[in-house]
């Protein structure tokens, strides 16, 4: 309840800086990949950009402002502006999903799906088409927005959001692995 995008990218970016020698590749799903975009764009302004690819499940960038704010109904704005927060029934935990005013104005100030993208690395995206949280609209709109990068989409048709399925995880291990090979 207490996070935010900036936060989490001050941490990640901390973490990486800390503990990572020579190029990396970033794994990010759904909010994660929104993080992992944000941490290439951080560190290519840092000039200490050590990312040699992006493998991002079932991406949700900017998802406060495209997938959340847009369907909002009048309670949870109530809410927001009221109680500084509303929830939502969770599918992966008994846990209601808490969606903060602070969650989604600093989303606002880190949006990357304004125009293009250029991340300077390869990118594999992993999209699940049974995927009830962020459409695979999302994941195609975000390709458009990587015109100048080597992009590889992976359409799964029954995937859901969580991707986690033996060959789901099965398949990420080899898009890891192969982008590992091609920075050898």
């Amino acid at each position: 309840a207490d996070g935010t995008i900036s936060t989490w990218l001050a941490q990640s970016l901390a973490v990486f800086r800390h503990f990572t020698k020579g190029k990396q590749i970033l794994v990010g799903s759904s909010m994660g990949a929104w993080i992992a975009l944000r941490m290439v764009q951080e560190l290519r302004k840092a000039d200490d950009s050590n990312v040699a690819g992006l493998v991002l499940l079932a991406p949700a960038p900017d998802f406060t402002a495209e997938l959340i704010e847009p369907v909002l109904t009048k309670a949870q704005k109530r809410d927001l502006a009221k109680k500084g927060f509303f929830e939502e029934p969770s599918d992966y935990s008994t846990e209601p999903y808490i969606y903060t005013r602070a969650l989604i104005e600093d989303g606002r100030d880190n949006l990357t799906m304004t125009g293009p993208i250029d991340t300077h690395c390869p990118v594999h995206i992993l999209q699940g088409l049974a995927d009830a949280d962020v459409p695979a609209s999302h994941a195609l709109k975000l390709v458009s927005l990587l015109p100048a990068d080597d992009v590889t989409l992976s359409l799964i048709p029954d995937g859901d959001h969580r991707l986690s399925r033996p060959q789901d995880l099965d398949m990420l291990v080899r898009a890891v692995d192969a982008m590992a090979q091609r920075g050898n």
